[in-house]
């Protein structure tokens, strides 16, 4: 049994699993096609080789920081371990980037959806510029809480775009939860506090707020989430129980930037990186992962409800590299 395959019963479902690699199959013909490439036949381990996967990995938007890393790893394992194949490289950097995540703080999602019964309402509360998926992200996580067997409200708190609530109550009525909206302009922080208070009385599981997603206004965002994170303190001095920074993967090493700078203005507690399925660019789960030292919690490989995921790790490798 190989070092991956007694992992793959980690894998909640063979239909889960097959959504993730057919998610990934733009990454995977961008990055771990063109490896299988330059290690062609009969060529040998030399600086030529690593130069070539150096190039590969820093274009496939794993970055030069975290790039360096890894190239640094397999050198030591090739000199320690005595290799000169450059096929026995395709095992070492599956091995290296696993590890990576493995070693990350995204190694310890949880995948039950569990919550604590005496922090309750859990309360989640999602940033993210506009475009990202905002929207459906929030639709797609409260569908997955209910499938997990729990009570759901959603509050529209990104009052600033009429639209945007108006997709939001279309995602709460697929996902089968109740939403607590007001009208365009109105306080967010009130909004908060409302759907904590309506969520309180009813006894409900989990909150998940919007938020409106002006970065290039950062201090009129800083003193919005400041507003809203104090008003539901004042109902639950725990909330937030999360709060979620929504990137969108097609952006890249753009969407590593971005973390930067809501990281300034918010106590994110984790990543949720979305449209993993319509890009080539789904390595830069890797720098986020390492660089940023938050967890990506969960990743999109599906524009239907059912597809967002817990971040799996090892399934996630497993599939970026399963050419079957």
């Amino acid at each position: 049994m190989g070092f991956f395959d007694k992992f793959k019963d980690k894998v909640t479902s063979a239909l889960g699993f097959d959504k993730l690699k057919d998610g990934l199959s733009k990454t995977r013909t961008s990055f771990v096609d063109r490896i299988q490439g330059v290690l062609g036949i009969g060529r040998k381990i030399d600086d030529s080789l690593l130069n070539d996967i150096e190039d590969i990995l820093i274009s496939s938007d794993i970055g030069v920081s975290t790039t360096d890393q890894i190239i640094s790893s397999i050198k030591l394992r090739v000199k320690k371990e005595g290799h000169e194949n450059a096929s026995d490289v395709y095992s070492i950097l599956k091995e290296e980037l696993h590890k990576i995540l493995l070693e990350s703080s995204s190694a310890n999602n949880d995948s039950t959806y569990s919550i604590d019964e005496t922090r309750k309402p859990h309360c989640i509360l999602i940033v993210g510029v506009n475009g990202v998926g905002k929207t459906t992200t929030i639709g797609k996580l409260a569908y997955n809480y209910r499938n997990a067997g729990k009570s759901v409200l959603i509050g529209a708190a990104d009052t600033f775009r009429a639209a945007a609530n108006e997709q939001l109550e279309i995602w709460a009525e697929r996902a089968g939860v109740s939403i607590i909206q007001q009208k365009p302009g109105a306080d967010p922080a009130a909004v908060a506090f409302d759907t904590l208070n309506s969520a309180i009385s009813k006894n409900i599981d989990v909150v998940i707020i919007d938020t409106a997603g002006r970065l290039h206004n950062k201090g009129y965002l800083m003193a919005e989430l400041e507003k809203i994170n104090r008003v539901m303190k004042k109902l639950k001095d725990y909330a937030p129980n999360e709060v979620f920074l929504i990137l969108d993967a097609t952006t890249g090493q753009n969407a590593i930037q971005q973390a930067k700078e809501f990281m300034k203005v918010a106590n994110l507690t984790g990543i949720i990186l979305t449209k993993l399925d319509g890009t080539a660019k789904g390595g830069v789960i890797l720098p986020i992962a390492n660089e940023l030292k938050l967890p990506v919690r969960y990743i999109g490989v599906g524009e239907k409800i059912d597809g967002l995921q817990v971040f799996d790790p090892t399934a996630f490798i497993e599939a970026l590299f399963n050419n079957e």
